[in-house]
């Protein structure tokens, strides 16, 4: 297992994978330290994870360096990673007693409630991403509700991976209640199978979703699953033009387009549309694409050399079937990862950029001249993950958000993103199951009914 970094493209360390002995041992190991775990009390859990927070932002620059080198990510980009996750470990911290308190129901019986317990070791199969907030909206509150934790992460960011393990250990979390495999995705059938495993999630893509899904449905354990978006965003004509286009540039750009729900097409009524894209594609341009360390870059690279071929392919080939490019477009020079923040118009059904997730720094416009048409292109995708609106008229906006957009998530005047007090997750190929908040909680657990009569 190799660790290359996409900026200078030199290898950065060579891991040794895990034995499916390895495996085997460590799975063990979890579930031995699970048995302990699950009968500790949560203000013990509570402390251990406020000093994980505390352990994250006293390391946060270090981290944020092993991150920008594994996968390539902007300095500040990662070092605001690292103070999120920080954030959500004192966000389950302080909130796990209260979701899962017991809840009383009255019935005929003298007492009936509802009780949550841990169901044991589960398997998280990560991304590379977002190499630490993906991990720890995971394992937060998964070890706060008693259960134990397994990371198997991307390939190309093995360091994070193990950096994470040491997080929890050096936070005085017990040993083996959260483990990192190095393995690959082919070991990861067997290690869903094992009988002490007892439940799985993953985020990633929708064919690795569907994979996992159907093992974990074979040997009947629960999974949740974060898959792809294709985020639309739709530009009313009475919208703020201007911080339209900066939100939806921002969102496009962060994390050099590489997000599940990054701004990705953006759908603009016919009166604002020249006024948008020329604003659009001016702050799209300004993007300075260079090394992630240094304050003036804007964009990083991609994550591989293999993910850019293959987002210039679907560029290509939306073009070549008439899709009009208004900006970038082509692979630089050099020895990085980059591609250039690139706009289309003129894409219509057929086009791999109107079916596919674009995974980097390229957009696709739509004019519209009312909102059904606004909405049916929206919802004309396979995803379902996040959608936004820019317009004035909130109380219209409310109404097509919560009744009209096909999304687990709408953002009005905003740009999609994760919190640690909303649910997160999606609908049709983008997933199911939801991750952070009281319902986040609440997906491992055994949802037990007491009745006393």
């Amino acid at each position: 297992m190799q660790s290359v970094n996409p900026f200078s493209n030199k290898l950065i360390a060579e891991y040794t994978d895990h034995s499916d002995s390895e495996v085997s041992k460590v799975i063990s190991a979890v579930y031995g330290a699970w048995e302990q775990w699950k009968n500790t009390d949560l203000t013990f859990r509570a402390r251990l994870m406020n000093c994980l927070s505390e352990k994250l932002i006293e390391q946060k620059e270090e981290l944020a360096v092993l991150m920008s080198n594994e996968m390539g990510k902007l300095k500040r980009e990662a070092i605001g990673e690292i103070e999120k996750c920080a954030w959500v470990c004192r966000y389950y911290a302080e909130n796990s007693g209260d979701f899962l308190a017991p809840l009383s129901i009255p019935t005929e019986a003298s007492e009936s409630f509802v009780s949550f317990q841990p169901l044991g070791p589960v398997l998280a199969v990560m991304p590379w991403n977002f190499p630490f907030w993906q991990v720890f909206r995971f394992a937060a509150p998964n070890l706060m509700a008693g259960n134990a934790g397994l990371l198997k992460h991307a390939s190309n960011v093995p360091g994070c991976a193990l950096a994470i393990e040491k997080l929890f250990v050096d936070s005085g979390f017990p040993e083996n209640v959260f483990r990192t495999l190095l393995i690959t995705g082919k070991q990861v059938a067997d290690v869903i199978k094992n009988p002490l495993i007892k439940a799985v999630t993953l985020t990633g893509s929708t064919p690795a979703g569907k994979s996992v899904a159907s093992i974990a449905g074979s040997v009947l354990k629960k999974s949740v699953l974060e898959l792809g978006g294709s985020d639309p965003y739709i530009i009313c004509e009475d919208a703020d033009i201007r911080n339209a286009a900066k939100l939806c540039v921002f969102s496009r750009l962060l994390n050099a387009g590489q997000s599940c729900i990054g701004a990705k097409c953006f759908i603009v009524f016919d009166p604002v549309y020249e006024a948008f894209k020329d604003e659009f594609v001016r702050l799209m341009e300004d993007a300075v694409m260079g090394d992630p360390a240094e304050p003036s870059t804007t964009l990083a690279p991609l994550a591989r050399f293999d993910l850019r071929d293959e987002l210039h392919r679907q560029v290509v080939k939306s073009c070549e079937m008439g899709a009009t490019l208004l900006c970038g477009g082509y692979i630089p020079e050099g020895g990085s990862a980059f591609y250039p923040p690139t706009v289309m118009e003129n894409v219509v059904p057929g086009m791999p950029a109107y079916h596919e997730e674009l995974f980097g720094p390229v957009a696709v416009l739509f004019r519209v001249k009312t909102i059904d048409e606004a909405l049916k292109i929206a919802n004309d995708t396979v995803f379902g993950l996040g959608a936004g609106i820019f317009t004035s008229d909130r109380e219209k906006a409310k109404i097509w958000a919560e009744n009209g957009l096909d999304a687990g998530c709408v953002f009005v005047n905003d740009f999609v993103k994760s919190d640690p007090r909303l649910p997160f997750g999606g609908i049709k190929e983008s997933g199911f199951g939801r991750e952070l908040s009281l319902f986040g909680i609440r997906e491992f657990v055994n949802i037990k009914t007491i009745v006393v009569k």
